[in-house]
């Protein structure tokens, strides 16, 4: 079944109305006909509105809406990605995965040994790209919410901005070499404690990994260094080994 989005004014007691992009695609490129059901959510509430396509408009299409699934698929826990810039279309590929694993939102942060630097107009561009990506994989896990991709901040913002987040992980390769090292035993007990309703902030470096002083900032603001094993993992992979933890501990 096909998914789409819509704005909430878009959907009354008994009708969805489709506008924009999405009426030619339905038209002319999946060919959906009249009487063909479809998957519907505003991007907020999470519900999915089941609705059978009414009438074909030129501009629009007018669907009945038949019932409201109201369980829905997104995780009972909202969990926010603090990702370094990589470089070349990793981003792409990381809001990709995230999306579909059950990401909430995704902040692309600028820490200091990011390759990549985004002036004012490249950021602007990169921004709208990346939240069309999240929507197209929303719309393909059949998601009840469209993820934000933030604007690109300083490490700084970022960690003002995960700091009130009842659980904040930094997977950190040299982990063991610290003090308060706990290991693996650590990083377990930390996702277990991920309980419904909670935020959790998920820290992952560019390519070179976290500086020291950037771990030292982030512990003093009450965030967690974790490890994910005793293999390096790449930027793109760490994130969606942490959201994989997270989604095994929270879905039943």
């Amino acid at each position: 079944m096909y998914h789409f989005f819509v704005e909430p004014s878009q959907i009354s007691e008994k009708e969805v109305v489709i506008i924009g992009e999405d009426v030619n695609h339905i038209k002319n490129v999946i060919r959906l006909k009249a009487g063909d059901e479809i998957s519907i959510s505003n991007g907020i509430d999470g519900r999915d509105y089941r609705c059978g396509i009414a009438e074909l408009g030129e501009d629009s299409i007018r669907c009945e809406l038949r019932f409201i699934k109201e369980d829905g698929v997104e995780l009972p826990a909202k969990v926010y990605l603090f990702q370094g810039l990589p470089k070349g279309d990793k981003m792409e590929f990381i809001i990709q995965k995230m999306v579909e694993l059950g990401v909430y939102e995704i902040v692309p942060v600028a820490m200091k040994r990011c390759v990549v630097k985004l002036d004012e107009k490249k950021a602007k561009s990169k921004i709208a790209r990346w939240q069309g990506i999240s929507e197209a994989a929303a719309k393909q896990s059949k998601r009840g919410i469209v993820p934000q991709v933030h604007e690109v901040m300083t490490f700084k913002e970022a960690l003002s901005y995960a700091s009130r987040m009842e659980c904040k992980l930094v997977p950190y390769e040299m982990e063991g070499t610290l003090e308060d090292a706990t290991g693996m035993k650590g990083t377990r007990r930390l996702i277990e404690s991920v309980k419904p309703g909670d935020r959790v902030a998920v820290f992952i470096g560019p390519e070179g990994g976290f500086e020291e002083q950037e771990i030292a900032d982030a512990k003093a603001l009450g965030m967690e260094p974790i490890t994910l094993g005793k293999r390096i993992l790449r930027t793109e992979t760490a994130g969606m080994t942490v959201m994989a933890w997270i989604m095994y501990q929270l879905e039943e």
